[in-house]
């Protein structure tokens, strides 16, 4: 099992090449690449060349820190057609820094209107069609997730859904500060994916559905905003203990992201302990666990 850390509160104050050594400061061995300005941004085209590559991996080494996985962002559900295949466009190039990085885990999102989820599925579909062939073949693993203002939002429904594409590229990752989205059913959602579930994103969030709909207020009334936190565990609603129990029963053994953003000015004092948090509640739940250390 892997404790990453998601450094997205740290991409306003430090370059893609100090990041391995600022995880390594914090006591994490792995780290988790979101999209970055200078890596590979949100809707765009990756910024890093073959030196920057090169730089990244002796940085990597240096620090005695892995990457556990690249997070791109790209339009690949539509429903404009060019963006789609700027995004497929950006994903081939995107597999191909995830090589030569030996990077083998891929996480995204589904994307996509959830407004009009046929047209989303049909532009999603033509996406795999294109780039699941050059994921299974050069051996890397696909983790997705349902999120908020995804074409599917569901927890249940993306798991049925990603076995549909029947292929076992295809995995599950399941973002606790999302529980509230995709149904507030945890326990359910893990245990129908099983040994799919590779990839877990650990922060806390607000249960929005409850006293009316009222934990916290957006105007207009009848906004569709997607309001959601990515809290420190304990600030918020979700049940952890019910959702590490499920992970545990279902033999989870993979990654699980320290995913904590918009508290930049602690995000060192909130990172580490969000390390102890995560182990706290493996050690509570889990029988037996090997963490796992970047090769030398």
């Amino acid at each position: 099992m892997k404790i990453t850390l998601d450094p997205a509160m740290y991409y306003g104050t430090h370059s893609l090449l100090e990041l391995p050594d600022k995880a390594a400061s914090l006591g994490f061995d792995w780290i988790e690449i979101s999209p970055k300005d200078d890596f590979v941004p949100f809707f765009g085209q990756p910024r890093i060349d073959a030196a920057g590559i090169t730089a990244l991996r002796r940085r990597l080494t240096d620090a005695g820190v892995g990457i556990s996985s690249i997070l791109p962002l790209q339009r690949w559900s539509g429903p404009d057609e060019e963006h789609r295949r700027a995004a497929v466009r950006a994903w081939r190039r995107t597999i191909q820094v995830a090589v030569d990085l030996g990077v083998t885990v891929l996480n995204s999102e589904l994307n996509g209107r959830p407004e009009d989820p046929e047209t989303a599925e049909a532009c999603f579909m033509r996406s795999m069609d294109e780039l699941l062939p050059v994921i299974e073949a050069e051996g890397l693993t696909l983790v997705l997730e349902p999120h908020p203002d995804d074409f599917i939002e569901d927890g249940v429904a993306a798991v049925h859904a990603l076995r549909g594409l029947d292929s076992s590229a295809v995995k599950f990752q399941y973002c606790l500060p999302h529980t509230f989205h995709m149904g507030g059913n945890a326990a359910e959602i893990i245990a129908l994916a099983g040994a799919d579930v590779v990839s877990v994103h650990a922060a806390d969030a607000f249960d929005h559905t409850i006293n009316n709909g009222l934990r916290y207020i957006v105007n207009p009334p009848g906004s569709t905003a997607r309001v959601h936190q990515h809290m420190e565990i304990g600030r918020g609603d979700v049940d952890f203990d019910a959702a590490f129990a499920a992970l545990a029963a279902v033999g989870f053994d993979g990654s699980i992201s320290s995913s904590v953003f918009g508290w930049d000015e602690v995000a060192d004092e909130v990172n580490v302990r969000m390390i102890t948090a995560i182990r706290d509640l493996v050690d509570r739940h889990f029988a037996t666990v090997s963490w796992d250390a970047p090769l030398a």
